[in-house]
């Protein structure tokens, strides 16, 4: 309750209607007090000049000042009886009567007159205030429910006021809270379904490629069913074709799992010479076909808290592509070390390098520029080495010089 209390306490608005109450009520207070000192200062004045009266009445019928004093002053009531007998015996008390009434009545208007002037207007000043009061809340509600239903609309231009405090804007903000999260989360549907959509774009546009010359191929090998050379070659091609076929959609499938976080990272602490071996271990054939040099140098003791599988793929997606833009005689130089924060391995070639209007596009899915059209592959490989690495807390980086060599770096801290 206490809490409530302090809440409404740094509403603005109620603060304000909380003050004018209290100003009310002590002004009332106040004109009461007023009015009852008026009032008896009349009484006084009245009561006063009967005393008066009957005091110059006495005087003049030679009564002395000691009995009259006496008579004025006493307030014994034992003969209160007889003495009202003998008033109403004398005749006094329809006197009296008679001479008071106007005053009496006189007095009674103004005590009315009084009352109403002080009393009227303050009850007409509590409902107006009060109404105002609740119509500038009502106006409060109405604004939010136009806001609020057009959240539920879809609409988030606008945004409810906070600009007070207090229960009611605490209220507010924390609806307004809400239609960020109701935002972020439409935002976060409509970047997936156009994830999806371009991801669909995307292979759809990759294998249409490789299915149009399997259907060249199959063509052909129909046509000349007794060349036993030309169906060899062309099944040959078919199997490069399917192979080329497999690779993107697997490529394609890993990265979309990794952009939807559904790939759940199984981390435990291993030496970077095992992640290293293990990564380069399906390429080191390959390079001596290639006539192109892979060289491993690094700590022994240096380690990693990493997933094994897919570090050691997104380097061996890395070292794939220093492969294919090196030239024959070529050397691919893979190094690492590591601290208690971090820890680094570099892959160095000295191959073709990369342009500098590529090296901003080169994680891009798909891109492939000019200089290496000829070179194998579809693209893929650093968009999902890098998927692979941040995904998991890391960085990769690039610097290249045309002509000069490239080198990756995969750094995790």
């Amino acid at each position: 309750m206490l809490k409530t209390n302090h809440s409404l306490m740094q509403d603005r608005q109620f603060r304000r209607y909380f003050a004018f109450l209290l100003t009310f009520c002590l002004l009332l207070f106040f004109f009461i007090l007023l009015s009852a000192h008026g009032l008896t200062a009349s009484v006084k004045t009245m009561l006063l000049s009967r005393e008066e009266a009957i005091a110059s009445s006495l005087l003049d019928q030679g009564v002395p000042d000691t009995v009259i004093a006496a008579a004025l002053t006493e307030t014994d009531a034992a003969h209160s009886r007889e003495a009202s007998d003998l008033l109403s015996k004398i005749g006094v008390r329809p006197a009296l009567e008679a001479q008071f009434l106007p005053g009496l009545r006189y007095f009674q208007r103004s005590a009315r007159s009084v009352l109403l002037a002080v009393i009227l207007p303050f009850c007409f000043l509590l409902p107006g205030v009060s109404l105002f009061f609740l119509h500038k809340r009502e106006k409060i509600y109405l604004q939010a429910t136009d806001v609020i239903d057009r959240y539920a609309a879809g609409d988030y231009s606008c945004r409810l006021s906070q600009a007070n405090e207090g229960a009611v804007y605490q209220m507010l903000s924390a609806v307004d809270r809400l239609a960020t999260m109701l935002q972020a989360q439409k935002e976060t549907e409509r970047n997936a379904r156009i994830f999806l959509k371009n991801t669909i774009s995307d292979i759809s546009h990759q294998l249409k490629t490789p299915l149009a010359a399997l259907s060249m191929y199959q063509e052909i090998m129909e046509n000349e069913p007794d060349q036993p050379d030309v169906i060899r070659s062309f099944a040959a091609k078919t199997g490069l074709a399917l192979r080329r076929m497999e690779q993107l959609i697997g490529s394609m499938l890993k990265i979309t799992r990794l952009d939807a976080g559904s790939v759940v990272f199984e981390k435990k602490r291993c030496t970077l010479s095992a992640l290293v071996s293990h990564a380069v271990s399906e390429l080191t054939t390959r390079a001596v076909r290639e006539n192109k040099s892979l060289l491993l140098e690094g700590s022994g003791d240096a380690s990693l808290l990493c997933d094994p599988v897919w570090t050691s793929e997104a380097i061996g997606n890395i070292v794939k592509n220093a492969l294919d833009h090196t030239a024959p005689q070529g050397t691919i130089r893979i190094t690492w070390d590591s601290s208690p924060l971090t820890a680094r391995i570099q892959i160095t070639d000295d191959g073709e390098g990369i342009a500098p209007e590529d090296i901003y596009h080169i994680f891009k899915r798909f891109y492939r520029s000019s200089a290496s059209s000829d070179a194998p592959g579809v693209g893929l490989g650093l968009p999902l080495a890098r998927s692979i690495v941040e995904g998991q807390g890391g960085t990769v980086s690039v610097s290249s010089t045309p002509h000069a060599g490239t080198t990756f770096t995969i750094l995790f801290g």
